[in-house]
């Protein structure tokens, strides 16, 4: 073996990289801090550490003189994240009071958001207007206000690659940095992010062609949000400022695309994703799977700026520079999944229960309150006091003003607690285990059926297994939780005979129908190729057998149960297309149905339920 001729390159390689993503983070906590409405705000991805907590102490210690970095409960309420009635003031002064929320409190400021995988649709709605408007409107409890709201957001993601931030936020914040690869040695000896190097000082001005150039560079790496580029012509304006330039230069573009625009490619710029070997180079640069190695960004600044011995002179063209830094500045785990192909937008699965939301009277995560009557419900001490202070002066004004200490309370006034729940799903896979289904794809059939009932254990739903071959259908597997009885269901489970799809179809809308009588939330899982030969009467002729089956989809419409249909044949069948179009089911053949086609399907016909 041919010893290496520079030992510990590898290592070196790696303190590179490390310092220059943390220059980077320092930098992006910088320009951050320095404008927080601004910038839009920071995802981070990075696991609880010293390494996130470092970066964040960076990012506070940016802030304006005066400015506040407020954290946000996770199942944060409305009323604490949007505002309310203050109760106290309102009862000492007789008039309602306001007590800003969250949002306003942080105005100038930082809202922290720990857990961002995990949070609400509604919550990320409220915050993605907030970001949007610079206020926060307060409309309840009789009140009417607008309060300013400018502040930035910062995204704490801990979820892993297949979990993301709501994606209505993440395309509004300017950065996108991960962090995950850094450990608390890598910190040390970065150098300052705020020290200019000579070609920002030497940096001639950018006109109109800047916003060019970033919308060119947004473009050739596959970035379809315009956001991005007006959130890097902000970033380099910001840089410009802080510089004390008048209008952005060359290296404020270059460093907005490398750190706004970089992070969010989807693809490759055309020609990048099969370079020609150069002759001149040595091998180990002719390698197109190894990522270039990244540069702090002084280096990399300096390595973008005009060659003094440019070709008769001429500087080069913009657009050239930026894409060229922006392409330099991919992350390299990025960049391998992008030497790849172009990458798909993907739809993060939600954790916890895929069942319909469902109103309950004493249970459930809270929704607020509604008049009514506590003996039919749980009285909402709070709220029910919020509705009576305003009225307390001319109350105590229609009773001659005795007894000042008391609250008046009336029957309008009295609140009960609202409550919303999951309802547990219940997947239920009817199985075709005929004659033709095991000649063609019953084994493969299995295997999706096993890998979706492990995905609806870690939800913590119930699965149910229903066979139908020859002259009926059974239920294999009633509705459980249990992992192993399901498996060992469906690995006894036999092939051959009869396909009596009409039998199989009633036995399944019937347990749907128990599950839903139960509080539950059924989602019928279908496995068929939609050839039947076997009629309800247990009569063999495929016509009779056809017709029974197409009734008893149409039960299935009528009844308004959600179904998935996986044409599980060799070819896409007709017959299959059809039944599933008179259940109103998705229809997905297997060759094209991966494990996560087929989880997402199920979580949304579960939702939809």
């Amino acid at each position: 073996m041919t010893p290496d001729p520079e030992p510990g390159r590898a290592l070196r390689a790696d303190a590179l990289w490390a310092d220059a993503l943390w220059t980077d983070a320092l930098r992006i906590a910088a320009l951050a801090g320095a404008d927080p409405h601004g910038c839009g705000g920071v995802w981070l991805k990075a696991g609880p550490g010293p390494v996130r907590e470092a970066w964040l102490d960076a990012l506070r210690a940016a802030l304006p003189p005066g400015a506040r970095a407020r954290r946000m409960p996770v199942g944060i309420a409305d009323e604490r994240l949007l505002g309310g009635l203050d109760l106290a003031a309102t009862l000492a002064a007789g008039r309602p009071v306001i007590q800003p929320g969250l949002m306003a409190e942080a105005d100038r400021g930082l809202v922290v958001v720990p857990m961002a995988e995990r949070l609400g649709a509604g919550t990320a709605a409220r915050l993605a207007a907030a970001l949007d408007t610079g206020a926060v409107a307060v409309a309840r409890e009789g009140l009417a206000a607008q309060l300013p709201a400018r502040f930035g957001l910062v995204l704490l993601d801990e979820g892993v690659d297949a979990e993301a931030a709501p994606r209505a936020l993440t395309e509004r914040l300017a950065f996108h940095l991960d962090l995950t690869g850094l450990g608390p040695r890598d910190l040390a000896g970065a150098p300052s992010p705020d020290a200019p190097a000579a070609a920002e000082e030497a940096a001639p001005e950018a006109g109109p062609e800047a916003v060019a150039a970033l919308c060119g560079t947004a473009e050739a790496l596959g970035i379809a949000a315009i956001r991005a580029p007006i959130l890097a012509l902000r970033v380099a304006r910001l840089a410009a400022r802080r510089a004390g330039r008048e209008a952005p230069g060359e290296a404020d573009i270059v460093e907005a695309a490398r750190l706004v625009l970089a992070p969010r490619a989807t693809r490759l710029p055309q020609g990048d994703a099969a370079p020609e070997a150069d002759p001149r180079e040595p091998r180990s640069a002719q390698e197109p799977q190894a990522p270039p190695e990244p540069q702090p960004p002084g280096e990399a600044d300096d390595a973008q700026a005009p060659e003094a011995d440019a070709p008769e002179g001429r500087t080069r063209d913009l657009d050239a520079i930026v894409l060229e830094a922006a392409r330099a500045a991919i992350p390299p785990g990025l960049l391998a999944l992008l030497a790849g192909g172009p990458l798909r937008p993907r739809i993060a699965p939600q954790a916890g229960r895929a069942g319909a939301a469902a109103a309950s009277a004493s249970s459930g995560r809270p929704a607020g309150s509604r008049p009514g009557d506590p003996r039919r419900g749980r009285l909402a001490l709070v709220e029910t006091l919020r509705a009576a202070a305003p009225w307390q002066r001319l109350r105590r004004a229609g009773e001659g003003g005795a007894t000042p200490g008391r609250i008046r309370v009336r029957p309008d006034d009295i609140r009960i607690a609202r409550y919303r729940q999951r309802t547990e799903t219940t997947t239920i896979f009817a199985v075709d285990a005929s004659g033709s289904a095991a000649h063609e794809r019953l084994a493969e059939a299995k295997g999706a059926v096993e890998i979706l009932l492990a995905e609806s254990y870690v939800r913590r739903d119930r699965v149910a297994l229903v066979a139908f071959r020859g002259p009926g259908a059974d239920l294999v597997l009633a509705p459980t939780r249990s992992l192993v009885r399901a498996k060992r269901g469906l690995a006894s489970l036999p092939g051959g005979g009869g396909t009596p799809l009409a039998a199989g179809l009633d036995a399944a809308l019937a347990l749907a129908e128990a599950v839903r009588r139960g509080g539950g939330t059924p989602v019928v899982v279908l496995l068929t190729d939609g050839r039947a030969n076997i009629a309800r009467s247990g009569a063999a002729g495929r016509a009779r057998a056809g017709e029974d089956a197409l009734a008893a989809a149409r039960a299935f419409r009528a009844a308004g149960q959600r179904a998935i249909l996986i044409d599980t044949a060799a070819r896409p069948q007709d017959t299959a297309r059809r039944l599933a179009a008179a259940m109103a089911a998705r229809y997905l053949p297997l060759p094209y149905a991966d494990a996560g086609m087929l989880s997402t399907a199920i979580r949304g016909a579960g939702q939809a339920a």
